[in-house]
């Protein structure tokens, strides 16, 4: 019998769940919830706590809305026209880390 690879957002899920889910502290993203179709960031006030890490305090509701967040975001400019600060780059960061994570996890 054949394998099915796993479908990447799966195994992102997958990785997330085991890695544990309990609550952590740290930075939260604003995801500009008033918003629900930003034109533009805002630049983030804090920097990406531990429930973002993806690891044993990761809260994988708030991975998963950063993730989706970036995905729909990221490429936008910030809404006052100035580059990324080291608050938003770390985010880009750790957003890029993850993807490459998910990638080097798919067989």
């Amino acid at each position: 019998m054949a394998r099915r690879p796993i479908a990447p957002a799966a195994a992102l899920l997958g990785v997330l769940v085991l890695s544990g889910c309990g609550a952590a502290a740290g930075g939260v993203l604003d995801v500009q919830a008033t918003d629900p179709a930003p034109t533009c960031r805002v630049h983030q006030r804090q920097p990406p706590g531990s429930r973002y890490a993806a690891g044993a305090r990761a809260e994988t509701g708030a991975v998963l809305q950063m993730l989706r967040y970036y995905t729909a975001n990221g490429a936008k400019a910030f809404c006052d026209g100035k580059p990324p600060t080291s608050t938003d780059q770390r985010w880009t960061d750790l957003y890029t880390a993850l993807g490459a994570r998910h990638a080097a996890a798919k067989p």
